[in-house]
């Protein structure tokens, strides 16, 4: 299957905005590549002393390790542009102020400190530069008595409740990986915050500081579970694929080695046509699960019945059959099956860039579609300081003997 997409590249939504880019791991580079694809000029302020810790996670391409060569870097860094500074140089220090002169924002996600003791904190930039947007991102926000705590996504799952409440009731936590918080709802909610920050700021000539604790987006998701608490005093636990209504509601077997579907009932009509689809019209007539009450009672004994009889079917006949009917039904695919999978194809979720170091690669592309100015990865992720010597010349009117002499201290590595 041709995965190559002949999507037009537009000048994008962001065209014009600079943004002067501290963030590195999951969470800020995310949210810092929702900007890039959208057409804002990202610069990325990195250092060969100490690089970003995702530039040395795997996978790696042909499973060569390297600074340049991390897959989970590269997917998380499109459209960006990398400049080698070392900030514990004064002067580097200084060509990071004068960045963020010409940027329209600017967005780290260090512990709150960080960035003042680099003389760049929101008290000291909005000295020179008041019209700035000034994103700041750490664990648990810039106050509160435990601001300064450090962690990762799977911090966050534990922290906000998502790791509680995820898994199966007579086993451990599992959680969700810290791809969902670092992924999800961190990034977005950031991106929606600088954006409104960034319309005030044109609206107003005023910018702002945007504190954005990455706990509180994982929290804000949790609004039926704290309800559940605060109104009847239930604390909800795990419960795997159950849900509080429906039944049948999981993930049961199809035919072949470790296939599955996933399966999920609301009303009468769904239900007849899932017997009838499953070719046993019997269940219609057992007491146990005659209507949705009765089936969320004896939800046990379902599944089983179910399990038993889709295990006999092709999956993917499976899902068309019930789809046909209006029953939400859906095949478990793995990694390769999405990438080929024909409507993410069709509607272009994967491009290719050619890296300079990883040749040409598959990327995702932006998951929404602006019909006047499409989103869409313009490069593949940067070198590590790949466009030191362009930035230098483009944000700062660095001549060329100057750059080479900030290279020889180090000020520029």
């Amino acid at each position: 299957m041709n995965l190559k997409s002949s999507k037009p590249i537009s000048a994008g939504p962001l065209t014009g905005v600079k943004v002067t880019d501290f963030t590195w791991i999951g969470a800020g580079s995310f949210t810092t590549k929702l900007l890039a694809d959208m057409g804002a000029d990202v610069v990325k302020l990195e250092t060969a002393t100490r690089p970003d810790t995702l530039r040395m996670m795997p996978p790696f391409k042909d499973k060569v390790t390297g600074v340049n060569r991390s897959g989970y870097f590269a997917d998380r860094n499109t459209s960006k542009r990398s400049i080698a500074l070392n900030m514990k140089k004064p002067e580097a220090r200084e060509i990071a102020k004068s960045m963020i002169e010409q940027s329209h924002i600017v967005i780290n996600n260090f512990t709150p400190d960080v960035m003042t003791k680099f003389g760049l904190g929101w008290e000291q930039v909005k000295v020179f530069k008041p019209d700035i947007v000034y994103v700041a991102m750490s664990l648990l926000g810039a106050t509160g008595p435990e601001r300064d705590y450090l962690g990762y996504g799977h911090m966050v799952n534990a922290m906000s409740g998502l790791l509680g409440l995820s898994g199966y009731s007579d086993r451990d936590p599992t959680g969700t990986g810290t791809n969902y918080p670092d992924h999800i709802p961190n990034p977005t909610h950031a991106v929606f915050a600088l954006l409104a920050a960034l319309r005030h700021l044109r609206r107003t000539g005023l910018g702002q500081f945007v504190d954005v604790a990455q706990l509180e987006p994982a929290v804000s998701l949790l609004g039926p579970t704290v309800m559940e608490w605060t109104v009847n005093g239930v604390n909800r636990q795990r419960m795997g694929n159950h849900h509080d209504e429906f039944a049948p509601h999981g993930v049961y077997p199809t035919a072949g080695d470790d296939r599955w579907i996933a399966i999920a009932v609301a009303n009468d009509d769904q239900w007849h046509a899932l017997a009838k689809v499953l070719e046993r019209s019997e269940w219609l007539n057992d007491t146990r699960w005659v209507s949705p009450k009765s089936r969320l009672l004896n939800r046990d004994s379902l599944n089983e019945a179910i399990a038993k009889a889709s295990s006999a079917h092709d999956g993917e006949r499976l899902m068309q059959a019930l789809q046909e009917r209006r029953v939400p039904a859906g095949v478990v695919l793995d990694c390769s099956e999405v990438i080929t999978n024909s409507q993410l194809v069709h509607r272009h979720q994967w491009v290719h860039l050619d890296h300079p170091e990883m040749g040409n690669s598959l990327y995702s592309a932006p998951p929404m579609h602006l019909s006047k100015t499409p989103a869409w990865p313009r490069s593949p992720a940067p070198l590590l300081g790949q466009h030191t010597r362009e930035v230098c010349r483009e944000w700062l009117n660095l001549e060329d003997h100057r750059i080479d002499e900030l290279i020889a201290q180090e000020v520029l590595k």
